[in-house]
């Protein structure tokens, strides 16, 4: 399982002092997802209760990935790296051996 999703994922189960806040359109809607230690949910819509149900499917055009330090404050986010494309983002996941 390679899906960009599960790496995602796996990146912060081998990072879990930060969280992904992953900005995406998703069948032409805006959406953010939050990925911490493993788990995906989004912040925008309802999020499925069925984990075999991907909260950030391979269609999803990621627009932007924002490393946030944890514990997650919405109201007032650490951020570690702000705007990360797709592309500099598969650097930290190689990095990790993800």
């Amino acid at each position: 399982m390679n899906s960009i999703s599960h790496r995602l994922e796996q990146y912060t189960i081998k990072k879990p002092n930060q969280v992904l806040i992953v900005k995406v359109e998703i069948d032409g809607e805006p959406d953010e997802i939050a990925i911490f230690k493993g788990f995906s949910s989004s912040l925008i819509k309802p999020t499925a209760f069925d984990p075999d149900i991907p909260v950030l499917p391979e269609t999803a055009k990621i627009i932007s990935i924002d490393l946030v330090a944890s514990p997650y404050n919405p109201e007032s986010p650490t951020y570690l790296k702000q705007g990360l494309t797709r592309e500099q983002m598969q650097s930290l996941l190689l990095e990790v051996g993800v």
